[in-house]
């Protein structure tokens, strides 16, 4: 799903509300958008890979004939090599551990007034629009990509926990570069509640 970029949703100009209640019925809660893209993917599935069932929830078809090509050759790679593909679909922190191990340099911590500042490298980024995290705005995200446009925007996102960046990185990552969420409370008007 991360293969097609940002084209999954299509959103007509006169129907752009319709659209947007589609996009976030796969954001429930707060699950971040990597599992938001595997949700579609799964109901895609669960709905025979129907054109019908993208059209009614503004999903453009052709990504998702994408992302199961790339799924399938991917599944065909590891059968090459007996590798056995096992699914922890209901194992939401398995989930996003496993993406972090491929992402864990893309991390950013949430700082005064809902910007984020990435772990490493100190530069000041933003939680982009379309995500469904942008009014959660959790302590410790990861993302998929940058995105300059009217500012820095970090692109599909997900929340993360600290001690799962100094397990699957410690040669990346020390205890210093975490202790913001570690050491000390969010400052007053940060997290969940103050924003």
């Amino acid at each position: 799903m991360l293969s097609t970029g940002n084209s999954i949703f299509y959103r007509p100009k006169d129907k752009k509300v319709h659209a947007d209640n589609a996009r976030m019925n796969f954001h429930t809660g707060d699950v971040g958008d990597h599992i938001a893209n595997l949700k579609i993917y799964n109901s895609w599935k669960e709905a025979s890979y129907s054109t019908q069932w993208c059209y009614e929830n503004y999903i453009q078809i052709r990504s998702m004939k994408r992302a199961r090509d790339i799924r399938d050759q991917l599944a065909r790679l590891l059968e090459k090599v007996e590798i056995e593909i096992t699914s922890s679909s209901n194992d939401l922190d398995a989930i996003k551990k496993s993406i972090a191990s491929g992402f864990f340099p893309h991390s950013a911590i949430l700082q005064k007034y809902g910007s984020y500042r990435l772990v490493k490298g100190q530069q000041n980024v933003h939680i982009h629009p379309s995500s469904g995290l942008v009014e959660i705005l959790p302590k410790l995200v990861l993302y998929h990509e940058l995105a300059l446009t009217t500012k820095e925007y970090m692109r599909k996102v997900t929340e993360i926990k600290p001690n799962w960046l100094l397990e699957i990185a410690p040669h990346f990552y020390n205890p210093m570069d975490l202790e913001d969420l570690t050491s000390k409370k969010m400052p007053r008007g940060c997290g969940r509640a103050g924003l």
